[in-house]
C-alpha cells in the first residue's frame, strides 16, 4: 500500500476548519479536480492528468475523521482518503493522509505509476490547504 501525508497548520479555530473540510463539495473542487458530484454520502470526481482522465466513486464514510472517502470503483485497487484537524497554537493542524494500492494504467506508452499518483495527490492537497487558508485570511 501507498500513502501520501501531508499536514498544514491553518490559521483558524479547528471548528472553522472542519466546517470548510466538510462542505465537501467546495473542498474537492480546491483540489483542482475538473468535475465535483455530490449526492448524499456519494461523491464523483473526474480530473485529467496530462492526457489521461481519471474518474473515481468515492464513498463518504462516518470515522472519527474529520472527511473520509474511500473508492467504490476507480483506476485504484483500493483507495481512500482522510482529513483530521487538531489545536495547536495560533489555529489548527490539518492533516490529509491517502492511501492506495495503484494499478498500471497504459497512456500513450507510459504507465501512471505510484511516483507519478503520489506526485499528483500531493498537489491536490496543497492546494486544499491553499484554499483553507485563504478562507480564513
Amino acid at each position: 500500500m501507498e500513502r501520501v501525508s501531508l499536514t498544514r497548520m491553518v490559521p483558524a479555530d479547528p471548528e472553522m476548519v472542519t466546517a470548510l473540510i466538510t462542505d465537501v463539495a467546495p473542498f474537492m473542487r480546491a483540489a483542482g479536480f475538473d468535475e465535483v458530484t455530490l449526492n448524499g454520502d456519494d461523491l464523483g470526481i473526474t480530473n485529467r492528468v496530462g492526457l489521461f482522465e481519471i474518474e473515481l466513486d468515492l464513498e463518504i464514510v462516518e470515522t472519527d475523521a474529520v472527511l473520509r472517502y474511500e473508492q467504490r470503483q476507480g483506476i485504484f485497487e483500493s483507495m481512500m482518503t482522510e482529513y483530521t484537524v487538531e489545536a495547536v497554537d495560533g489555529g489548527t493542524e490539518v492533516t490529509a493522509t491517502t492511501e492506495y494500492n495503484a494499478l498500471d494504467l497504459p497512456v500513450l506508452g507510459e504507465m501512471i505509476d505510484s511516483t507519478v499518483i503520489s506526485r499528483q495527490r500531493k498537489k491536490e492537497l496543497n492546494k486544499q490547504f491553499d484554499w483553507l487558508v485563504e478562507q480564513v485570511t
